[in-house]
């Protein structure tokens, strides 16, 4: 399982009055998705850029992949809003690809989504077969169509495949406790599809990331690309001040003692609270 690091998980109160909202809590960042997705989009960001950071758990919303475009606009423009209101951060990032391919981005708003590498992706691939994993309603949405049009090379061949069930064992913490059960799911779900040659699959949920070792051990031929890095790198050209150090608030809609428990099961001993 790969390490996820948040380092310094009370934010630096010490420029609040400096904030457009100067009775809360200044985030220069804001990261959210529906889960457990976003440290696999924070732990990339916090080794490239030092920042104060609130991360967002919408539990209450769980889980965003399997939710139809209407609900999930409604969903993150109110969670947005929430997000300037309550600490008025420099830059949002929608750690979901779910939200960032379905929805039209917001242009007047700092707002970065989470987007499929399929540039990359073609170019790394030797067989010019390519797979997609990603939530049900992404797989299933004439928009990643369009997405692939515009990105893919007309010689890369596309496999879309719904990864909505490893999605949930790494919510569950399952991918931890039930390895062997795991990899029996992942290679049921992926087998199909891998073995018409697909060389490089890319992690199109942010929950995917988590699973790297089950899914390398499953298929040690196939190259899986995570889009973190891109991120991250958007991320430090858009914020050029850093501050010193990492820190941290982590904030969870729905039961925050009972994402506390998820956080424990990758590793991660921090306070959530109550949004």
């Amino acid at each position: 399982m790969p390490v996820y690091i948040i380092v310094n998980s009370r934010l630096n109160l010490a420029n609040k009055n400096k904030s457009p909202h100067p009775h809360r809590v200044v985030a220069k960042i804001a990261v959210f998705d529906s889960g457990l997705g976003s440290l696999s989009v924070i732990w990339p960001i916090q080794k490239r850029f030092r920042s104060d950071m609130v991360y967002f758990a919408d539990q209450a919303s769980y889980p965003y992949g399997t939710k139809s475009p209407r609900e999930l606009r409604k969903i993150i423009a109110s969670t947005i809003d929430m997000l300037e209101d309550r600490f008025g951060p420099d830059l949002i990032v929608v750690a979901s690809n779910t939200p960032s391919l379905l929805l039209e981005p917001d242009k007047g708003r700092k707002v970065l989504g989470v987007y499929p590498p399929l540039e990359e992706a073609s170019k790394r691939s030797r067989t010019r077969k390519i797979a997609v994993l990603a939530t049900r309603s992404v797989i299933k949405s004439p928009r990643l169509s369009a997405y692939i049009r515009r990105h893919a090379p007309p010689a890369t061949k596309v496999f879309r495949v719904d990864a909505t069930p490893l999605v949930d064992l790494v919510e569950s913490g399952r991918f931890i406790t039930e390895k062997k059960s795991s990899i029996k799911k992942i290679v049921k779900i992926l087998h199909p599809v891998f073995s018409k040659g697909v060389d490089v699959a890319t992690l199109s949920s942010t929950h995917l990331p988590f699973l790297l070792p089950l899914l390398r051990k499953s298929f040690p031929a196939v190259t899986f690309l995570d889009p973190a890095d891109s991120v991250a790198a958007r991320v430090a050209g858009l914020l050029k001040k850093q501050e010193r150090r990492n820190r941290i608030r982590i904030y969870a809609s729905g039961d925050a003692k009972a994402f506390e428990k998820k956080l424990q099961r990758v590793g991660i001993r921090r306070r959530v609270s109550l949004l």
